[in-house]
């Protein structure tokens, strides 16, 4: 089962020619989700080959760079005849604003605009094999939180030979095993799934935090993220700014990638002043970052984002 990232949008307040303002589209086995959307979203969809088929759209907080996407991609949708409902997912007290970003212009959608406001360290939504947590951030003037979509535990691995060896029949009868259930032989001998099947293997994990200063809710949102997504708009050299604003520098990111024991660490929200070259703010991340990969995505980047045994699954 694929999990695909694309970068939408990964630039800071102030959009320049090479970042556009905050988005994050996740394709998970055909249910496409979307994390923020600010301005010019759907022309990012559309220049990186997307496409618009979006079912949820979970919302960090209310500032524009985040949001003033949402007016031109709900009438986009409109217009492209859309039917079914669009589930918006937002902090406390975000529901009021968030219609009236829907209803701009006196607009009013064709088909369905479902606004739930959610509580950090509650669900937002229960998916098939998945859930999307919420955790609480910490940013400038505004409820926010971020998001993390964990999936269920996969079954374990099955032994065809050990099955063989207590004279489970190839066919049918694997399935039923690898599913948990009993087999009944011939002779009667029961086989129970644990005999024949190891323990369950996680599924994969990807955390995105919106704008926010370092955080402990970020740390246990999800234990060992196979990919976090993480404010780092400023440089050291800027680490006042960055307190000051609500938003984390690249080294901050991680350090909490590091308490997180995150796989893989992607930097996001860069300013405007390193629009040319975010060498700075990547250069302190990887100084202490002790996962696998830190980087600074580009504008359209995407990511399939493994299981966290694939390389056992490979051998």
């Amino acid at each position: 089962m694929s999990m695909r990232v694309t970068f939408l949008g990964t630039g800071g307040a102030v959009p320049t020619t090479e970042r556009g303002p905050s988005a994050l589209l996740v394709a998970r086995e055909g249910e496409r989700l979307l994390f923020d959307c600010g301005e010019g979203t759907q022309r990012q969809m559309m220049r990186f080959g997307t496409g618009f088929s979006v079912s949820h759209l979970f919302v960090t907080h209310l500032h524009g760079d985040h949001v003033l996407g949402i007016p031109g991609l709900i009438q986009t949708w409109d217009f492209n005849d859309r039917e079914e409902p669009i589930a918006i997912h937002a902090p406390p007290g975000g529901k009021r604003h968030l219609q009236s970003l829907v209803n701009a212009g006196g607009y009013q959608p064709g088909y369905p605009v479902n606004i739930h406001e959610v509580r950090p360290g509650s669900v937002a939504l229960s998916g098939d094999g998945y859930e999307v947590r919420t955790f609480e951030t910490e940013h400038r003037n505004v409820r926010s939180m971020g998001y993390a979509l964990v999936e269920d535990d996969r079954p374990g691995r099955f032994d065809r030979e050990r099955a063989e060896e207590l004279g489970v029949p190839v066919g049918p009868a694997f399935g039923r095993l690898h599913a948990g259930e009993s087999v009944e032989l011939d002779d009667g001998t029961v086989v129970e799934p644990e005999q024949v099947v190891g323990d369950p293997r996680p599924g994969r994990t990807l955390v995105y935090t919106g704008d926010t200063r370092p955080v402990g809710g970020t740390v246990e949102a999800a234990d060992r993220p196979d990919l976090l997504v993480h404010d780092a708009t400023f440089a050291g050299d800027w680490a006042e700014r960055a307190r000051s604003t609500g938003h984390s520098t690249g080294r901050e990111a991680a350090e909490i990638a590091n308490r997180a024991g995150a796989r893989r660490l992607a930097l996001t929200h860069i300013s405007s002043r390193y629009a040319g070259d975010p060498t700075p703010i990547l250069d302190e991340a990887r100084e202490v970052f002790e996962g696998e990969e830190v980087f600074v995505p580009e504008d359209g980047e995407k990511m399939e984002i493994p299981y966290p045994d694939a390389d056992a699954d490979s051998e």
